[in-house]
């Protein structure tokens, strides 16, 4: 007997787009899409009905309209029904379409034809349950930074911490890095890191994922890297912060994503406390992108 999954869909004004799949991701759901309806979105999402109860949708449901009314937005509309698992995974990704970032890639859903565009890297990607599609400002901002260190023969080495689909590797590779090591607490994350991996015909021996933290990465590199990208949540990033400089080399670099532009400050002054130097501070709505550059 199947599953079932909860089915979430949210209208709302485009100005919501990112602190809404913000919450989402917070609250677990798996899977997440958007679709424009005239001059609003329809976000959808889903979780195993297994993980929460009606009620905690409904107490998520009168949060998304506190943040609105913080910034003065219209409320958004919040809906849920329940679906069966065999159609979770594929109602998401009806509205999911190939995505341009930054100058020199484009993101294309695995399950569509690849697209003929001769100026652009195709990435393709199939992110099963793992966080990482391309369209939440945080990756974009960390894949955008990425373009501007990585170009083909440069041969940097690279770590990413908390892989999530592997988006953020598999664009490394594919814009010029050489060697990557990648690491995620979730073994489905590791999974479809992988699994993107060899999707984009990427050798396995040059983008190595394995299950665990920051203390795993240490173990895995065989020496320092030249910079590396996290993208996860400020709060993470704070307790990671000590062990951070220990990965990479002299004059090494950092992409540090999953921010809020009001926690900055509070992330930078932890951060220049260990070693670090913030270059540049990349904006994009409420969430920021911090490149910093170790002594």
């Amino acid at each position: 007997m199947s599953n079932s999954w909860w089915e979430i869909k949210i209208d709302c004004v485009p100005d919501l787009e990112e602190n809404i799949f913000w919450r989402l991701s917070e609250f677990g759901c798996k899977g997440m899409s958007t679709q424009k309806q005239g001059k609003e979105i329809t976000i959808s999402a889903y979780i195993p009905q297994t993980q929460v109860k009606l009620l905690e949708i409904s107490d998520l449901s009168l949060q998304l309209e506190d943040d609105a009314n913080e910034i003065g937005s219209p409320l958004p509309v919040t809906k849920c029904n329940l679906i069966d698992e065999e159609d979770w995974s594929s109602s998401w990704k009806q509205h999911w379409q190939p995505q341009p970032i930054g100058d020199r890639l484009l993101i294309n859903p695995a399950w569509l034809e690849v697209p003929t565009d001769p100026d652009r890297t195709i990435l393709q990607l199939d992110p099963g349950v793992a966080f990482g599609t391309g369209t939440h400002a945080t990756t974009q901002l960390c894949l955008e930074a990425l373009e501007m260190r990585l170009q083909p023969g440069n041969g940097l080495t690279i770590a990413d911490i908390g892989c999530g689909s592997g988006i953020l590797s598999t664009a490394a590779f594919l814009l010029g890095a050489k060697q990557i090591y990648a690491v995620d607490n979730d073994p489905l994350a590791v999974k479809a890191t992988g699994e993107n991996r060899d999707l984009n015909g990427i050798p396995a021996a040059n983008l190595i994922v394995e299950l665990g933290s920051i203390d795993r990465l240490q173990a895995m590199l065989p020496e320092p890297v030249d910079g590396f990208v996290c993208n996860i949540l400020a709060d993470v990033i704070v307790q990671l912060a000590p062990s951070m400089s220990a990965l990479v080399k002299p004059k090494g670099w950092a992409i540090l994503s999953g921010i809020l532009s009001s926690q900055v400050a509070d992330v930078s002054h932890v951060l220049e406390q260990h070693g670090w130097t913030v270059g540049t501070v990349w904006n994009r709505l409420e969430w920021s992108c911090i490149n910093l550059k170790y002594k």
